[in-house]
């Protein structure tokens, strides 16, 4: 009998690998790969990529006027570095993070994410472009505000960039970003299911799951009415969950996960299906024109408030320790 993995994929289900260690991802055959900057943090601590750290840094030395320009610029190419490595064993696209502080800057992300993939304003360097990958194959990563899913339209719609809105945690967030034309949206199933627990003090099943059930909310919608953003869950706390998501657009699974999937001969049948979201009762909302009304309606969702901000605040703080780290090898190169 064939693997729990090699069964979710044959349900349909495009399987991507949620690492930004490399060395790890061949083994599960993904079509896709995910980072962001927690990952690249804990990969670039380890010495087998010393060498993409140094290419980074070479680099930065002669890109900016001072320092925190030139730490910025390093910080940009690693990223791309690491994207460089993972797209030679994947045969699909890589998600490269712009950095958290863009969150609730449309200009600052739009700028960042051209400078990162493929410029065509103010002339800038494009790092992805530079060294010979096409923007195919590359998604930008925006967290799912209302700044970040405006930013994406823009990507998406005049300069052709495919985006990840990530970071998201409720209805709102998701339709707004279909309606802005997303390639591809991570809602996060373990850190919903982290919220419920601690607030409510109890442990769920999966098919009690609310990060479970979240995912499956956007999926129906997505489906009912026709939009052809992907839907990728993400985050998750145990292989159950990625099981009652079987049928899911994409699934973006750590390594761990993905061994003990490779491990098993569990059968996996399908929980979800475009067909039968087309029989359900489900009321059509639109945001991308109504501000107020987006953030109204994401403001009512406590989870997804806290849930959000903690996570921009995350990937944040380790973009700062990652540039302390390349300023110390900056100063000494």
């Amino acid at each position: 009998m064939a693997s729990s993995l090699e069964q979710l994929k044959a349900i349909g289900t495009t399987v991507v690998c949620d690492s930004g260690d490399f060395a790890t991802i061949g083994k599960y055959k993904p079509q896709d790969a995910t980072t962001n900057p927690s990952l690249i943090l804990a990969a670039s601590k380890k010495p087998e990529y010393a060498k993409l750290m140094d290419v980074a840094v070479e680099y930065g030395k002669d890109h900016g006027k001072d320092l925190d320009e030139k730490i910025d610029s390093t910080l940009d190419r690693l990223l791309v570095e690491f994207g460089k490595e993972i797209l030679q064993i994947v045969p699909g696209k890589v998600s490269t993070e712009v950095d958290a502080r863009f969150s609730f800057d449309i200009e600052g992300s739009i700028k960042k994410a051209l400078h990162i993939i493929d410029a065509s304003i103010n002339h800038l360097p494009h790092l992805y472009k530079d060294i010979g990958i096409d923007k195919s194959r590359v998604l930008i990563k925006l967290a799912s505000t209302w700044e970040g899913v405006k930013a994406a339209h823009v990507l998406q719609s005049e300069h052709g960039v495919n985006c990840n809105l990530t970071l998201m945690f409720s209805l709102p967030q998701a339709i707004a970003a279909a309606e802005a034309g997303t390639f591809l949206i991570s809602p996060f199933v373990g850190r919903i299911l982290d919220w419920y627990k601690a607030a409510n003090k109890k442990d769920y099943s999966p098919q009690e799951d609310p990060g479970v059930k979240s995912v499956k909310e956007i999926y129906n919608y997505y489906k009912k009415f026709g939009y052809k953003t992907i839907v990728m869950g993400a985050s998750f706390r145990n292989v159950g969950e990625i099981t009652e998501l079987a049928g899911c657009d994409y699934l973006t699974i750590s390594p761990n996960y993905l061994e003990d999937l490779y491990n098993s001969k569990e059968k996996i049948p399908q929980k979800l299906d475009a067909k039968d979201a087309q029989s359900l009762d489900i009321q059509k909302k639109e945001y991308l024109n109504d501000e107020a009304k987006f953030r109204f309606d994401f403001n009512e969702e406590a989870m997804a408030v806290e849930k959000l901000r903690e996570g921009i605040s995350k990937f944040a703080a380790d973009a700062i320790t990652l540039k302390g780290i390349l300023k110390e090898k900056i100063e000494k190169a």
